[in-house]
């Protein structure tokens, strides 16, 4: 069962003080940042000028497809079938569950054909309802970023319930915010997600 809002909380409490500052994780430090403090005030950084756009991974003989090149980690697989992979990234993170849907075949998004792409839609609503009605879960946000890696890949983003200023676009960033929760809590989290979603087929393998 994944924590509620009064554990999470606790937790930040004991490392930080109730009126503490978490540390900023390292995309505080990105190029693609968008803010910057002048005078002590936060303020968004200047606009680059436009250039050409950089290669995504999978795209140049300098930036192999990883995915392609050694396959996935089966310590980090939560369930799979023969089209797709459903992976977990090695630890627990701030939020309850961070999940990502890959294709097996290097594809990008558009060039799903119409199968793969019905499949996505269910396999989308599939993991949202079997994780949103885990306990103390609020939403699950699903999110596709296609500037780093060209392979598809398709982000799930679980909040925890009630700690409201965790919402919308900003719970990926504290994803990287908040202290990790407790290993145990979450790899049986993960499982319960992948005999779930097996029970439509595929393989659970968290």
């Amino acid at each position: 069962m994944p924590e509620s809002a009064e554990e999470v909380y606790a937790r930040v409490v004991a490392a930080v003080g109730a009126d503490g500052h978490l540390p900023m994780p390292p995309l505080g430090a990105w190029d693609i940042f968008p803010w910057t403090t002048v005078d002590g005030a936060i303020v968004p950084r200047t606009l680059a000028a436009p250039a050409d756009e950089p290669p995504r991974w999978g795209e140049s003989d300098e930036k192999p497809c990883g995915a392609c090149a050694v396959g996935f980690d089966p310590e980090r697989v939560v369930w799979e079938d023969e089209v797709w992979v459903l992976t977990h990234h090695g630890a627990p993170s701030g939020m309850p569950l961070v999940l990502t849907l890959h294709t097996r075949e290097h594809l990008d998004m558009g060039n799903l054909d119409d199968d793969q792409a019905s499949q996505l839609g269910r396999i989308t609503n599939r993991l949202v309802r079997i994780i949103e009605n885990l306990p103390e879960i609020g939403r699950v946000h699903v999110n596709r970023w296609g500037d780093g890696g060209s392979h598809f890949h398709q982000w799930f983003f679980a909040r925890t319930a009630r700690l409201t200023n965790v919402l919308g676009s900003t719970a990926n960033e504290w994803d990287e915010i908040l202290p990790p929760g407790p290993e145990d809590v979450w790899r049986a989290d993960l499982h319960t997600v992948a005999t779930k979603l097996a029970n439509w087929g595929g393989d659970a393998r968290a």
